[in-house]
């Protein structure tokens, strides 16, 4: 059914975008037929009535997630434990992590007890801290990352929305995580969507999809990420547990300890400065 809301939802947009008809002196359009005395005007369109429940769901979310609190973070700091999944099953006994995020394009992520293994991402640019150095991030895992920060729900709630030609609809209610939902799915004029499970109950989103087509071989791959066990922190419902998945299975856990908002965290935590390559030849002596 999805390609058929989609379908439909372009074709409202298209509409939509059309320059208004002309208005006679009374308000009404020229040209435009008015119902007899007494006989019932046609129901709005199917898609119109989708988009309407949909913003309808998608205010209620927000407003569940903080308001104005949850759309106006600048920053945030987290503590946790991560684990990685290989095939669906873990692997290895999982690693304490610090992150420190800053709207709407920075991100350090620090490893290991000694946080002697560090990620960061600024804008379009990625480093690797190690022992050995500063080195560019791996081009595979950069365009995951960039990919994935695009149709984060921060972007999508805070930069898609305020986009021209945005298209959000009601894709029915779903079953997700074995809990009752209302999907949605929204819309941008680049072909992208994201579609989110808002639990039915507490209006919080349950699970976020979106899909990309690989470049090399074409074949389409759905992302996923699951929040659950949610806590109220300064003012901002937020997940303590966050899990990432890639074509049905789980690649990655986190479990958050300890989270902070608003900190005030210089730019200076993001910054990079390449020391070493390790893809470069080796020189002559």
């Amino acid at each position: 059914m999805k390609p058929i809301f989609l379908a439909l939802a372009f074709l409202a947009a298209l509409v939509s975008s059309r320059p208004a008809a002309a208005q006679t002196p009374s308000g009404q359009e020229s040209g435009a037929t008015q119902a007899p005395a007494g006989q019932v005007q046609s129901p709005a369109p199917p898609q119109d009535e989708s988009a309407r429940k949909a913003r309808t769901l998608l205010d209620q979310m927000i407003q569940a997630l903080g308001g104005p609190a949850y759309m106006n973070i600048e920053d945030m700091s987290q503590e946790g434990r991560t684990y990685s999944f290989s095939h669906g099953d873990p692997s290895g006994a999982g690693a304490p992590y610090w992150r420190f995020w800053k709207w709407p394009d920075k991100d350090r992520l620090e490893l290991t007890k000694q946080r002697d293994w560090v990620m960061i991402n600024n804008g379009d640019k990625g480093y690797e801290v190690t022992y050995k150095g500063t080195a560019p991030q791996e081009k595979v895992a950069l365009t995951d990352y960039l990919r994935r920060r695009q149709y984060s729900l921060e972007w999508v709630l805070r930069r898609w929305l305020k986009e021209p030609g945005i298209v959000v609809f009601y894709d029915g209610p779903a079953i997700a995580e074995r809990r009752q939902t209302d999907q949605i799915t929204i819309l941008n004029t680049r072909n992208q969507s994201v579609s989110i499970d808002i639990d039915i109950n507490t209006h919080l989103p349950l699970k976020k999809t979106f899909t990309w087509r690989d470049p090399t071989d074409r074949l389409k791959n759905e992302e996923f990420e699951v929040y659950d066990n949610y806590k109220l922190i300064q003012g901002v419902m937020t997940p303590l547990s966050v899990t990432r998945g890639h074509n049905g299975d789980p690649v990655n856990q986190r479990f958050i300890s300890t989270e902070k908002y608003n900190q005030n965290l210089p730019d200076s935590m993001f910054a990079g400065n390449v020391t070493y390559d390790p893809n470069a030849p080796p020189r002559k002596r």
